[in-house]
């Protein structure tokens, strides 16, 4: 008689991304000593591009918020300017994704501001914006821009409208909005956009997910669910997946995910823990990752999502001993490459007046790019005009490499001379080889004109770097950190020259070789 055994074998899941970690920046990478403003509104409070980080601030007598340079972090001047016009406590804020220096603030005070940033920062505090959006009856809890048309924006406060308006207009105050869209029976709590931005997802206070056309505002999908309260929506890229966050009949933190054709049932629904905190998701389409910071506390969880059951799929946690009250994400072209960072956090630490960047890193052995985990991405430039798109023009973003030394996409030609200047300077800060084209350009920067001249004034360059934003270092640890990064780029100028030395010389040989033969001949 033959007896079978029970063989047990774990069922291993392929994917680079099992092993991504958190990495907390140090104290001197932080921005410290910032009055992080006390408003009890679910939003971000921070908004971060590759040039400047934008944090709500506390402000008596209006609302107000700071502006300060990535690359530039530390103690805060307790008297730095802020950019400061609104009349009650600013609620949000977004940058432009196809413009560096544009960002857009909403306010208690019923309007909406869209301000231009100088390119050397905020060196004196800014109380004229560059567009008044004024049509909202109350306070305006949310704005989101269009993620591929250029100077969409769509606001929602709490008179229950989402409104879109075209900053293309040239009245410097806008009072009538392209499209109002009236769907909504109580406050929006959040909005978002898929991949060409052909489609908006809301939830609502009423406890309903609607998925409409975003330019006409046509509802697609409504639906609810009785045991799941969403706060937090997010569309899933080009998945067909919507994805929800909120609290559960018991009040417990929940998430829950959707099919996009169908809201009737959802397709998963997960439990996390009892905390009261609110959960902020966050989606990397390019890595099909899924980020879930918790208000109120220091974790963030992170998962990978795939189209086919189990659909999410747990990853790990990142966790820290300081709460967070929001979050601001970098976008992808300003990562660190050189590092395998697929992602970067600046969390809003309220006990600490701190803001703390934490990087979400894939572990490699290798130095050089990794294009498996760098796919081509969204870039800084528009695939639409906001009249091509109002006029019924759907198009995916212009995608671009993350590789160092490729071709980067040009911004707005008011800046494209200083913002050159400041990507060489970027280039140069990162860890890693540098490629020829960064070594071509400084030389270049070297040999050309010292001067750029824009719209507002002029801004000394020198070595291909903007005094303005390179500033001398201010303590003992930054004037070490520059000494050894001069004398890094120093060695590395120096191997380089000595490799183009020796091909010099082997081409002279072989110069040589020839002429001798040719003569022997």
């Amino acid at each position: 008689m033959t007896v079978s055994k029970m063989t047990w074998r774990p069922q291993y899941r392929s994917s680079k991304f099992r092993h991504v970690f958190g990495k907390a920046a140090t104290k001197e990478n932080c921005f410290d000593g910032v009055p992080i403003t006390r408003s009890v509104q679910d939003n971000h409070f921070c908004a971060v591009n590759p040039r400047f980080v934008a944090i709500i601030t506390e402000c008596a007598g209006g609302g107000a918020f700071l502006v300060l340079s990535v690359s530039h972090p530390g103690k805060v001047d307790p008297h730095h300017p802020r950019v400061s016009g609104h009349r009650g406590n600013v609620l949000d804020i977004k940058w432009n994704p196809f413009n560096d220096y544009c960002i857009a603030s909403c306010s208690e005070d019923t309007t909406v501001k869209v301000w231009e940033i100088p390119p050397h920062g905020v060196l004196k505090t800014l109380t004229v914006p560059w567009k008044e959006l004024q049509g909202h009856s109350r306070r305006v809890g949310i704005i989101e821009w269009h993620p591929t048309a250029n100077n969409i924006l769509f606001s929602t406060a709490y008179d229950y409208q989402v409104m879109i308006w075209n900053l293309d207009s040239p009245e410097q105050v806008i009072k009538n909005p392209v499209r109002t869209i009236k769907h909504h029976t109580d406050v929006v709590l959040s909005m978002s956009f898929n991949t060409d931005g052909s489609l908006l997802a809301t939830t609502c206070r009423d406890r309903k997910i609607r998925l409409m056309e975003a330019r006409s505002g046509n509802m697609l999908q409504e639906g609810s669910c009785k045991t799941h309260k969403a706060s937090k929506v997010l569309i899933l890229g080009n998945m067909k997946m919507i994805f929800t966050s909120g609290t559960s009949r018991y009040n417990s933190r929940q998430f829950v995910l959707w099919d996009q054709d169908d809201l009737s049932t959802p397709l998963l629904e997960e439990n996390l823990d009892g905390s009261s905190g609110l959960l902020f998701p966050f989606y990397d389409p390019d890595t099909h990752m899924l980020y879930l910071a918790g208000k109120g506390d220091g974790s963030i969880r992170y998962y990978e999502i795939s189209s086919e059951k189990p659909y999410i799929q747990y990853l790990m946690e990142f966790r820290s001993h300081t709460p967070q009250k929001g979050m601001g994400v970098m976008p992808k072209r300003g990562l660190d490459v050189s590092s395998c960072e697929v992602f970067r956090f600046y969390k809003v630490v309220t006990v600490k007046s701190l803001i703390e960047p934490v990087s979400m890193i894939v572990p490699r052995r290798s130095e050089s790019y990794q294009e498996d985990i760098y796919p081509m991405t969204a870039s800084n430039r528009p695939a639409l005009t906001a009249d091509e798109w109002l006029s019924g023009v759907d198009k995916g973003p212009i995608l671009m490499s993350l590789k160092p030394g490729s071709e980067l996409t040009e911004p707005p030609s008011e800046t494209k001379a200083l913002a050159n200047s400041m990507d060489t300077c970027r280039s140069w800060s990162r860890p890693g080889i540098p490629q020829l084209s960064y070594i071509q350009d400084q030389q270049e920067a070297k040999e050309a004109s010292k001067l750029v001249e824009d719209d507002r004034g002029q801004t000394h360059v020198i070595n291909g770097e903007d005094l303005a934003l390179c500033s001398p270092p201010r303590t003992e640890n930054e004037l070490r950190l520059k000494f050894l990064k001069q004398q890094e780029e120093i060695r590395r100028l120096r191997e380089l020259l000595n490799q183009r030395d020796v091909r010099i010389k082997q081409l002279e040989l072989e110069i040589k070789n020839i002429k001798n033969s040719q003569t022997q001949s």
